[in-house]
């Protein structure tokens, strides 16, 4: 997505596009972070921070059920416990409609070059625990699936917390400078030393408040092969994650099993 300042619109752009991944087959679907808002001000998030069962995650919960599906919302500004910040929050909702899970951002972004300053901080609260939760698949297997969000994805450690899964998501608003640089590197680190595959839903493009984030969204293996990728731009990525494979690299190559720390 390229999210806008205007909820609706982005909420109805996310529709669309869950709509478009269903027809194509897909039994989950994963939204970028700030799906609903790239606000012009750091501060605007505050403005539309929401309890649990406010009216983003009642939205996605409705759209989960109309469409069949799972969604894996993005970010939701959630209301937290301390004045005028927020949890940058990752909702999980079964084909049902159902709440799944629900993860809080725990690592949080700053960087600082020449002009471009970013101090996530400032705004949101971090949260705490690493989440894995079990994803219902048409095949009858839970999908065992850890929660991150974007610059968690420079810290190694917390995936290790939730090592073995089948999945690690992460929803992201990468800018263009940081993406350009470590983006696919990044991802295509961590499937490979958690041999998984990673499904990463990324803001990508020239937004109109004049900010422009990396994209690149893409859908890894356990091996480190890229499957999909849409550079930039509003659209859909697919792709299998075929439990076969993952067996196959674990058995060719058994690294989790040799880990002694």
């Amino acid at each position: 997505m390229v999210s806008a300042p205007e909820v609706a619109a982005n909420l109805a752009t996310a529709e669309r596009l869950i709509i478009e991944a269903a027809a194509e087959g897909a039994e989950v679907a994963l939204l970028p972070e700030y799906f609903c808002l790239m606000g012009r001000r750091d501060t605007d998030k505050l403005d539309i921070k929401e309890a649990p069962g406010g009216p983003i995650q009642t939205y996605l919960a409705e759209c989960a059920r109309r469409h069949r599906i799972t969604i894996i919302g993005g970010t939701v500004p959630m209301i937290s416990a301390k004045a005028g910040r927020v949890l940058n929050t990752c909702t999980v909702f079964g084909p049902d409609g159902a709440l799944i899970a629900r993860y809080d951002k725990i690592h949080l972004f700053g960087f600082k070059r020449g002009d471009e300053k970013f101090d996530e901080a400032a705004t949101i609260l971090p949260g705490r625990t690493p989440v894995v939760c079990g994803l219902p698949t048409a095949a009858g297997p839970l999908l065992r699936t850890g929660l991150s969000i974007c610059y968690d994805l420079r810290f190694p450690e917390l995936y290790r917390q939730m090592s073995p899964v089948d999945l690690i998501v992460v929803p992201s608003a990468f800018t263009y400078t940081t993406g350009q640089a470590h983006w696919e590197l990044l991802l295509r680190a961590r499937a490979v030393e958690n041999q998984c595959y990673v499904l990463a839903a990324a803001q990508g493009g020239t937004h109109t408040t004049g900010r422009r984030t990396w994209g690149h969204s893409m859908l890894v293996d356990p091996w480190g092969e890229i499957k999909a990728v849409l550079p930039e731009g509003e659209g859909v990525v697919c792709g299998i994650v075929d439990a076969a494979r993952i067996a196959e690299v674990r058995s060719s190559l058994p690294a989790l099993t040799h880990r002694v720390l």
